[in-house]
């Protein structure tokens, strides 16, 4: 029992040196490159779409979630204008619905045809950056007049040219790059709660003065 707990303690030593590795990899410019998309919509007012494929439809959740929700903190200000984002990822039935009746290849751009407009946002989050699916919502995107980012993994792959703004984590490892993934999504979280909240206590500064 003790040699096995000593692989287990060394292997987890590994991985996270290994990820420590792929983090001091990541260029921070291109993060603060995918902020400025981010704060373009929020300032504009634009609708923001996330996708992904299998844990990176998680992790569109879940940003989607952040974006929406934690970046405002646990007593939201009521007054202050919100993130408008949405998963795609989220309603089962219709992308059920359109990968049975399409196919799957086709779940995220039916909904963009339904939802998007001109200057909305897409953020794709995918490890290869091949899917399919993918590659044919980026293509409808820029068709359609909106903005495009990403995260990505491994080499980019074809969808890493078509994006406005790209955090790639150059590793070829799906556990590294879907951890890095919410990696930066937190990060990108922490930052804009900070600047609402920041502005929050400029407000109430002023009103006390």
């Amino acid at each position: 029992m003790r040699e096995r707990d000593e692989m287990a303690a060394r292997f987890a030593r590994e991985y996270l040196d290994g990820l420590c590795r792929v983090i001091a990899m990541v260029d921070e410019h291109r993060i603060a490159e995918l902020v400025f998309e981010l704060q373009r919509a929020y300032d504009e007012d634009r609708q923001i779409f996330i996708i992904g494929n299998g844990g990176s439809a998680g992790t569109a959740s879940h940003m989607a979630c952040d974006l929406a929700k934690t970046v405002l903190g646990r007593k939201p200000d009521k007054s202050r204008r919100r993130f408008r984002v949405l998963s795609m990822t989220d309603n089962v039935p219709l992308i059920t619905a359109l990968a049975n009746d399409l196919g799957y290849e086709h779940i995220f751009t039916e909904q963009l045809i339904l939802y998007a407009r001109e200057s909305d946002l897409l953020m794709v989050i995918t490890g290869s950056g091949n899917s399919p699916n993918i590659v044919k919502a980026v293509k409808l995107a820029r068709k359609m007049g909106l903005r495009t980012a990403g995260l990505l993994g491994f080499d980019g792959g074809k969808v890493m040219s078509m994006l406005d703004a790209v955090v790639l984590i150059p590793d070829f490892s799906y556990g590294y790059v879907e951890d890095m993934h919410v990696v930066m999504d937190h990060l990108i979280t922490s930052y804009f709660s900070l600047q609402f909240n920041r502005s929050l206590r400029e407000r109430q500064e002023s009103v006390c003065k």
